[in-house]
C-alpha cells in the first residue's frame, strides 16, 4: 500500500528513531543472526586509482566503474557552471536520492583562497550552500579574523567555498571511502577551473581526498601541496565547537594563512 507521508517527513522521523537508539528494524519473518553473515561490499577497482596522480585502473568487463564515470563527466565540464550540472546529473553517486539539495558552493570563484570541506550537514542540505551551519558561521567568524569573507566585494578578500561530497550523507556520517573516489574527480576539476592560489583543507575527509592521508591533529599547521598550489590542513569548524580548546591552534593556522597571502 503506497504512504501519504512525505518522502523527508519519512526520512526525518527514522533520523530521529535512530537517535533514539533505534538500531534495528523488525522485519516480517525472523532473522537467525547467528546464521546470516553480512557479506562484504566490494570497492570499484579504481578506487586505488582515485588518489592524485595514480593511473587509471580498469574494472571487470562491461561492469560501469563510477570513478572512471566521474573523469569523464569532469572532464566536460568547461566552466564551472557546467561543472555543476555534470555533479548534479552524475547518476552513480546513491547520496543524491536521500538528500533534499545539491550543494555545490558559496562565495567568490575569483578568491584567491578556495576551501575544501567534507560534506553538507542538515542546514546545508536545507539550504543547498555550504558551512551554513553552526559550524559555518564559526567558519565565517575565524576568517573574518584575518579579513577574510565569502560575501567580500574584491577578489583578493574573498573566499570560495565547496565539499569533498554535494550531498549529505545520512545522520551526517562520515563519507565513505567509495563516495570520496567516485566524486574526487569532480573536486580537482573545481579547483583547476576555480585556479585558487591556496588551499584551505578542512578536516579529515578533505585531507583523505586531496592528500591521500588522515590524521588532521598531525597534517594542520603543515602546508603541503594539492595539484601545484599550497594547501593548509586545518581543524574543521565542527571540531572545534566540539573541541573549543583547540582555537588556539585553529588561530595559529590562520595567521599562517595570512601570512601566506601577503607574499
Amino acid at each position: 500500500m503506497e504512504s501519504d507521508i512525505a518522502y523527508h517527513t519519512a526520512l526525518d522521523w527514522l533520523a530521529w528513531q535512530v537517535e533514539l537508539g533505534a538500531d534495528e528494524a523488525i522485519a516480517e519473518t525472523p532473522v537467525d543472526r547467528f546464521v546470516a553473515a553480512a557479506e562484504p561490499v566490494a570497492a570499484p577497482a579504481s578506487m586505488a586509482a582515485a588518489a592524485p596522480g595514480a593511473p587509471p585502473v580498469a574494472g571487470p568487463a562491461g561492469e560501469v566503474d563510477p570513478v572512471v564515470e566521474a573523469r569523464k563527466a569532469a572532464l566536460r565540464a568547461g566552466d564551472l557552471g557546467q561543472l555543476a550540472t555534470e555533479m548534479e546529473g552524475f547518476a552513480h553517486c546513491d547520496l543524491r536520492h536521500g538528500a533534499r539539495n545539491f550543494v555545490f558552493c558559496d562565495g567568490d570563484p575569483a578568491a584567491r583562497v578556495m576551501i575544501v570541506g567534507e560534506a553538507p550537514g542538515r542546514e546545508e542540505d536545507m539550504q543547498g550552500k555550504p558551512f551554513v551551519g553552526r559550524a559555518g558561521q564559526l567558519l565565517d567568524r575565524m576568517f573574518d579574523s584575518i579579513g577574510l569573507a565569502r560575501t567580500a566585494a574584491e577578489a583578493r578578500k574573498a573566499l570560495y567555498i565547496t565539499n569533498i561530497l554535494p550531498w549529505r550523507p545520512p545522520q551526517n556520517r562520515d563519507p565513505s571511502p567509495v563516495e570520496i573516489a567516485m566524486m574526487l574527480p569532480f573536486v580537482q576539476r573545481h579547483i583547476k577551473l576555480a585556479a585558487p592560489d591556496l588551499l584551505i583543507l578542512m578536516g579529515n575527509v578533505s585531507c583523505d581526498g586531496l592528500l591521500g592521508r588522515r590524521g588532521i591533529t598531525r597534517l594542520r599547521g603543515n602546508w603541503q601541496e594539492v595539484m601545484q598550489r599550497p594547501a593548509m590542513p586545518m581543524f574543521h569548524p565542527a571540531f572545534l565547537l566540539r573541541q573549543p580548546v583547540r582555537k588556539r591552534e585553529a588561530w595559529a593556522d590562520l595567521l599562517a594563512v595570512q601570512a601566506r597571502l601577503r607574499t
